[in-house]
């Protein structure tokens, strides 16, 4: 009994956890993108990524019909040839689940030097116009 309380405690636990680490990932690509080297960086991510990233959600939104347009925020660390990896989507609603899988595509340029682990976090708020 006591290791089915444990197991279920765990469990219940898991979506918190899961919670806690977005936010925190989010937070690590925000810091990154407002320290040293990191304004610059985002000129050139954007220059790559920004026609492709606009493509791929039209046709997640034109994929997912009737979509639900809801804006949702996208985590990835970069590794440091630009591929991305670890990528999340949050709320993962199907129109962000689509783009998280098709950004993993993505090769933005490579990014200065990251965390200590080699790879660079970045985070994208998206919000779809009507």
């Amino acid at each position: 009994m006591l290791a089915a309380f444990a197991l279920a405690a765990a469990l219940s636990a898991s979506p918190a956890a899961s919670a806690d680490d977005f936010a925190a990932r989010v937070l690590r690509g925000r810091l990154t993108e407002a320290g040293p080297g990191g304004p610059a960086y985002q000129k050139q991510f954007w220059a790559v990524i920004n026609d492709p990233l606009t493509a791929l959600l039209q046709d997640c939104i034109a994929r997912n019909a009737p979509a639900d347009k809801s804006p949702f925020t996208l985590v990835a660390d970069l590794a440091a040839d630009g591929h991305p990896g670890r990528i999340e989507a949050q709320p993962a609603t199907p129109v962000a689940r689509c783009t998280a899988e098709g950004f993993a595509q993505f090769t933005p340029p490579p990014p200065p030097a990251g965390q200590d682990d080699g790879t660079y976090p970045i985070e994208i708020d998206i919000s779809i116009a009507p």
